[in-house]
């Protein structure tokens, strides 16, 4: 398009209204629930990698909170708000492509600060370094999901209120990833993914702040697909991954209980009939030595069972 022409279009073109809560405080409310239910998961299984001296054993467990915190936490939280996110009188649809790319973002980038912190020593410098890495690419992550939105017209963005969601994205995931470092016991785990839904949901409404909308007439429909259709299978891979982590997160303890009460309870055992055992030889002997008949030392005094 040349200079003329695009200065022509941007004369035509139109600053539209956007709504960001369409359905009212129904989606920001339910992805506020899925902010924290990510975030605590991953929390939980950071917690469980922390206190485990298997190698293998700490990189599942924090593959699972990256996907925890990096796509349930994370992602989906702006997928669902996205559902409120309207134009009136514009078709909006999404490219398939970027919006997997997003969501492989959020993971990746949330395990690369996880794995920074969760290996080694833990220091000032690698919880700074892990949280501005894992800060940028949320951020990242957020914008390269709103290039995925296809709608007749194009979006700009107020620099300063990008540079601000950029911040926040920055501390939240600071502050996240120190979380995993010092948060223990079940109220205090709580306490910090509620907090880290906080920021992950004001990084997306500071960003989504940021933009601006100019619409113009085009012909011919817009390119991607609808996110009704879009948002089902989305949601059903999320129930089952969560379904999943949670039960492995709340079965792992219970079976490392079981195994340590059975076995302590094995070596109880043994040590008790070793200490019978002995004890009968001891009293044998003794028996042994004394003279015959129904004295003290004889054992005739053993009766048996009834």
């Amino acid at each position: 398009m040349g200079d003329d022409a695009a200065t022509a279009w941007w004369k035509d073109s139109r600053v539209a209204e956007v709504h960001h809560f369409e359905y009212g405080w129904v989606t920001p409310v339910f992805a506020y629930t899925v902010s924290v239910l990510g975030s605590l998961l991953g929390l939980l299984s950071t917690a469980r990698a922390r206190a485990t001296t298997d190698r293998r054993r700490r990189a599942w467990l924090l593959v699972l909170a990256a996907w925890a915190i990096g796509g349930t936490g994370i992602w989906v939280m702006h997928f669902m708000a996205m559902i409120g996110f309207t134009v009136p009188n514009a078709v909006i649809r999404y490219d398939v492509t970027l919006t997997v790319a997003s969501f492989l973002t959020a993971v990746s980038c949330v395990g690369v600060g996880l794995f920074l912190v969760g290996y080694g020593q833990p220091s000032v410098l690698k919880l700074v370094v892990g949280g501005v890495v894992t800060g940028v690419s949320v951020a990242f992550m957020h914008y390269t999901g709103m290039a995925a939105m296809r709608l007749p017209g194009v979006v700009e963005y107020d620099h300063r209120l990008v540079a601000t969601s950029y911040g926040i994205a920055i501390v939240a995931a600071t502050v996240a990833l120190w979380f995993t470092l010092v948060v223990r016991g079940p109220v205090a785990t709580g306490a910090a993914a509620a907090i880290m839904g906080v920021a992950v949901c004001g990084m997306h409404y500071t960003a989504m702040a940021a933009m601006r909308v100019h619409l113009h007439d085009q012909l011919g429909g817009v390119p991607g697909v609808s996110v009704n259709v879009f948002l089902v299978p989305i949601v059903l891979f999320v129930l089952i991954v969560v379904l999943a982590l949670a039960y492995v997160l709340l079965a792992t303890p219970e079976l490392a209980v079981r195994r340590g009460t059975a076995a302590t309870a094995a070596v109880a055992a043994r040590a008790s009939g070793n200490g019978f055992a002995a004890r009968l030889n001891q009293e044998g002997r003794a028996a042994g030595n004394a003279p015959s008949g129904g004295g003290r030392g004889s054992l005739s005094r053993y009766r048996p069972l009834r």
